[in-house]
């Protein structure tokens, strides 16, 4: 029955991360990355606050923080431009 539900589970990731480009890295202007930090660290507490305690973005890679933000974005049914900022905040703190 575990087995099934970690199935099911990694399926339904796999089905949300493909409509999640908008997390893609891409090349951002300097301006456009302030924009997305500064909105990040506003959405942040509105978010992942409520469920988690603030952490240094520099305690995971950047690659753990796209995975963890797909995630996320799934669970907490973020927006994605809303998910996109608060990845920028994150990997840059």
């Amino acid at each position: 029955m575990r087995k099934l539900l970690a199935a099911i589970v990694l399926v339904a990731l796999a089905i949300g991360s493909i409509g999640a480009p908008v997390l893609a890295q891409e090349d951002i202007s300097p301006a456009e990355h302030k924009r997305l930090f500064r909105e990040g660290a506003k959405l942040w507490p509105v978010y992942c606050n409520t469920c988690h305690n603030a952490r240094p973005g520099s305690e995971k890679a950047p690659y753990e923080w796209d995975q963890i933000m797909m995630h996320m974005r799934t669970v907490g049914n973020l927006p994605p431009q809303d998910a996109k900022a608060i990845l920028e905040y994150l990997k840059a703190r």
